[in-house]
């Protein structure tokens, strides 16, 4: 495992064991925290003040915006029809399947053992539930959980039930 020379780091970004995460040919911002055990592969971008924790992959063609936080071993993938082989039997290379990129916005929050399909995008502020299979974009402030993932409810609502539980405890 290594950080390779190819890796551009923003300013104050913390990695907590470098020797236990793989980062090549990517972008991290600034602030960003990575945990253990993560792999984060070339023309992947991440933004500032992100968090990623330990144990998750974030393949080529992956975009977090700012202030995104990814749980516990959470998969991203950048194929859709992934394939060993080409039709004659010889092992596929770079050359024989293209990236198909995926989205994560502004401050959405991804949820420990979540796998994100490729081609989505997960909106701002939305939140995935652990271990919900992302098969198709998430709208801004959506929750979503389940396989599939599936809309639960809004943040924004979550947020006033949160406010009116603090006013009736007061």
């Amino acid at each position: 495992m290594a950080i390779n020379d190819d890796v551009k780091l923003g300013t104050q970004v913390r990695i907590f064991h470098p020797h236990l995460v793989n980062l090549y040919g990517c972008v991290i911002g600034d602030e960003t925290k990575i945990g253990s055990f993560v792999e984060i592969q070339k023309n992947a971008l991440v933004g500032a003040r992100c968090k990623v924790s330990s144990h998750t992959f974030i393949c080529e063609g992956v975009i977090l915006e700012d202030e995104v936080f990814v749980g516990h071993g959470v998969m991203f993938t950048n194929d859709l029809y992934p394939q060993a082989t080409n039709e004659d039997g010889s092992l596929q290379t770079e050359t024989d399947w293209h990236v198909v990129k995926t989205w994560v916005k502004c401050g959405a929050s991804i949820g420990s053992n979540a796998t994100i399909l490729a081609g989505v995008t997960i909106g701002k502020k939305a939140i995935i539930g652990a271990g919900a299979v992302v098969t198709r974009d998430v709208p801004d402030y959506a929750v979503v959980a389940g396989v599939p993932a599936r809309a639960m409810n809004d943040v924004r609502e979550c947020k006033q039930t949160r406010q009116i539980l603090r006013s009736l405890n007061s």
